[in-house]
C-alpha cells in the first residue's frame, strides 16, 4: 500500500472471480485498517477491525470466517462508524461484475 494516510471517504476494493478464503496481510501498510469480506451479493461475511500495520517478519495474515468474493480495506474505525458488520449488504457503483447501488428516490 505504501500510504501513510487514506481519505475518510476512500478505500480499496479487491474483487475476485470466485469465493475463496481470501487471506490478507498488512505488508507495506503504514496505517491501521478495517478489513471487510463480502460475498458475491455484497453481504458482509466478516470484519476485522483496526488491523495494525505489519511489524513482524513474516507478517501475520487475516482470514475471513467463511469464503468471500471481495475484500474492502478502509480506515480503522470506518466499519463501526458506519454499521458495517456481518449480514449487512454493501453496494458499489461502477464496479464491473459487482452488485450496484439501488437508485436513490
Amino acid at each position: 500500500m505504501y500510504r501513510d494516510s487514506l481519505p475518510a471517504d476512500a478505500g480499496m476494493l479487491f474483487v475476485f472471480d470466485a469465493d475463496s478464503p481470501l487471506a490478507f496481510w498488512m505488508k507495506n501498510t503504514f496505517i491501521p485498517l478495517d478489513l471487510v469480506w463480502l460475498d458475491k451479493e455484497g453481504r458482509v461475511v466478516d470484519v476485522r477491525a483496526d488491523v495494525p500495520p505489519c511489524r513482524a517478519d513474516p507478517c501475520p495474515s487475516y482470514d475471513p470466517a467463511r469464503p468471500a468474493r471481495t475484500v474492502l480495506e478502509v480506515n480503522a474505525g470506518f466499519a463501526a462508524a458506519h454499521g458495517v458488520k456481518p449480514g449487512a449488504v454493501l453496494r458499489f457503483e461502477g464496479v464491473a461484475g459487482y452488485p450496484v447501488a439501488e437508485p436513490k428516490r
